[in-house]
């Protein structure tokens, strides 16, 4: 039912979805971006929906308050402590060991404003859960989301980000000025 709905209120809206996590892929860490507007969490929670991909998501801890907090965590949502990356990492990481399935939906920019290098701990997740790492978009100009690639991190964060940048580099933020693809 959900999937329907969400499907009839993204075709509302004029956005489509394309891809989807391969079949048979129970654990992984799907980055997300462009993420420069709280609209991006909506239209991304629609989508996914939408395709049927049963996520988990990182959240600051801090919304996670009353009946707000109750809802974030139906939807999927996993409070996280900021400032203490090492620990969200090593949280995560024992989440993928207790479950026989989990996605986890990560922004590597990690905020809505511009910043100048993305966030490693997606990466690090992946490495150290030994899970594969998906593309997952939303692009403005297409009003297209979905899911792009997925891949085994090789170990070499620098050739793996590239090809990261690379799928991401032509897909378009609801805040172009706040998009920035990392600089290492």
């Amino acid at each position: 039912m959900i999937r329907v709905l969400s499907q009839f209120v993204l075709k509302l809206f004029g956005w489509k979805t394309d891809g989807s996590l391969p079949e048979g892929i129970l654990k992984a860490v799907v980055i997300s971006a462009p993420h420069t507007s709280n609209w991006d969490f909506v239209i991304g929670r629609l989508t996914f929906f939408a395709i049927n991909m049963n996520i988990r998501f990182l959240i600051k801890e801090e919304v996670f308050v009353s009946a707000f907090g109750w809802f974030l965590k139906k939807l999927g949502g996993i409070p996280v402590e900021r400032g203490t990356a090492n620990r969200s990492v090593d949280q995560v990481v024992k989440l993928f060991r207790d479950n026989e399935s989990l996605i986890v939906v990560i922004t590597p920019e990690g905020s809505r404003r511009r910043v100048d290098r993305w966030k490693k701990g997606f990466y690090l997740i992946a490495q150290r859960a030994n899970v594969p790492i998906a593309l997952a978009f939303i692009s403005y100009d297409s009003k297209t989301g979905g899911i792009g690639p997925v891949f085994m991190p090789t170990g070499d964060y620098e050739k793996d980000l590239k090809f990261i940048e690379d799928f991401y580099r032509d897909k378009s933020a609801r805040h172009p000025e706040r998009f920035n693809l990392s600089k290492g």
